[in-house]
C-alpha cells in the first residue's frame, strides 16, 4: 500500500514541462463570429454523451491519502457531470479493507459515469469482480509494461497481456477502454487492440507524469536510459489517424485548456487529466478547486469560440500548423 502513497508523492514532485503540444498552433481568426456562451462542447464516448470533453483520469486508491483524494475529486465530478476513472483497483482483490477508498467515488457520484481500472496482467474474472464491486459503467485496462520493468516489485512476464485484454472485452458486460500510462501508442498498437475487440483506446502518451522517473525514485539503484521512452500524446494521436473505426481518447501531458483543444483537434473524442485534478485535490479546498475547474471549463469554450468553432466537430475541422519536428515524424512513419 505504501507504493500507492509513493506514487502520489512522486507525481506531485514532477513539474509541467514543454512537450509536443507546444509544437501545434492554429491560425488566428480576426472575426470569429461566435458567442462564447453558446459554445457546445458536448461529446460522446463509451456510449454516453457528456457535457464536457474532459474527464478525471485514473490516479489512486487503496490508502487513507488516496481515499481523501477520491472523495474530493468525486464531489467535483458529480457537480460538473464529469466521468471519473478509479486508480488501479486490483489491490481490493487481496486487501478488502481498501475498498472504501474506491467506493467513495460511487457514493459521491451515484448517477455518474465511473470507469473501473485494472491492469492488463489481471484476469477477466478479476476485472468482472471489480466492475461489479464499483458498479462501474466502463472498464479501463491499463498497459504499463515499462513502468513494471523499472518498478522494484513490478511484473516481469507480459506474455498473457493480449489474451487477458481479449478475455476482459468478451466477459465484462460494460464498455472497455485500453490505455497506456504515459508511453503512447503506434498505429500498429492501435490496430492490434482493435483486432482484440477493443473499441475505445486512450493513447496516453509521454509529456506529463513520467512513471519511469517515479519508479526510479523508489529504487536503490535507478535504471538509466528509460526517461525518454515512448511516443508523446501528440505523436500517438497522429498515429491514431491512420486507424479508422476506433474511438480515440487522449491523455498524458495535458497541462491546460489549450492542450485539451489541441488534442480534440487531433481527433480525440475526450481528454483525460490526472495531474491537473491531483493538484486540485491536494492543494486546494473543495470550494477553491471548484472555482478553478469552472474557469478551466470556461476556458475551453473561450478557445473554441476564438478559433471560430461552435462545437467539437467544427473544432476538428480547423487547420493546424505543425512544428517541423512533427512533420518529420509523420514523414518517417510507415
Amino acid at each position: 500500500m505504501q507504493r500507492k502513497n509513493d506514487h502520489i508523492q512522486e507525481a506531485l514532485k514532477q513539474t509541467f514541462m514543454p512537450n509536443d503540444f507546444d509544437k501545434i498552433r492554429f491560425e488566428p481568426v480576426l472575426l470569429p463570429e461566435t458567442d462564447i456562451d453558446k459554445i457546445d462542447l458536448s461529446t460522446e464516448f463509451l456510449g454516453q454523451t457528456f457535457k464536457y470533453p474532459v474527464f478525471i483520469n485514473a490516479m489512486t486508491g487503496g490508502t487513507e491519502k488516496a481515499h481523501a483524494i477520491n472523495d474530493h475529486l468525486s464531489q467535483l465530478a458529480a457537480k460538473h457531470g464529469l466521468a471519473m476513472a478509479t486508480g488501479s483497483a486490483a489491490i481490493t482483490l487481496r486487501a478488502p479493507e481498501t475498498k472504501e477508498s474506491f467506493s467513495v467515488i460511487r457514493k459521491n457520484h451515484p448517477q455518474g459515469f465511473i470507469l473501473a481500472n485494472i491492469g492488463a496482467d489481471k484476469s477477466a474474472d478479476n476485472a468482472a469482480e471489480i466492475v461489479a464491486f464499483l458498479k462501474a459503467d466502463a472498464l479501463q485496462i491499463h498497459c504499463n509494461a515499462p513502468q513494471e520493468a523499472v518498478m522494484p516489485e513490478g511484473e516481469r512476464n507480459f506474455i498473457d497481456w493480449a489474451a487477458n485484454i481479449k478475455a476482459m472485452v468478451q466477459k465484462v458486460n460494460v464498455p472497455t477502454v485500453v490505455k497506456n500510462v504515459g508511453f503512447g501508442m503506434t498505429a500498429q498498437d492501435i490496430k492490434t487492440l482493435k483486432e482484440l475487440g477493443v473499441k475505445t483506446i486512450d493513447v496516453a502518451g509521454s509529456g506529463g507524469t513520467n512513471f519511469i522517473t517515479i519508479e526510479n525514485a523508489r529504487r536503490n539503484h535507478p535504471i538509466d536510459g528509460f526517461k525518454s521512452y515512448g511516443f508523446s500524446t501528440v505523436e500517438s494521436l497522429l498515429e491514431a489517424e491512420k486507424v479508422p473505426g476506433v474511438e480515440i481518447i487522449a491523455s498524458g501531458g495535458i497541462r491546460n485548456a489549450y492542450d485539451v483543444i489541441k488534442a480534440l483537434n487531433l481527433g480525440a473524442k475526450a481528454v483525460g487529466l490526472s495531474r491537473y485534478f491531483l493538484e486540485l485535490a491536494v492543494n486546494y479546498s473543495l470550494d477553491e478547486a471548484d472555482a478553478l475547474l469552472i474557469d478551466f471549463l470556461d476556458d475551453l469554450k473561450k478557445i473554441t469560440a476564438l478559433l471560430g468553432a461552435t462545437n467539437i466537430l467544427e473544432l476538428q475541422e480547423k487547420p493546424r500548423l505543425l512544428d517541423a519536428s512533427l512533420i518529420s515524424f509523420i514523414n518517417q512513419r510507415p
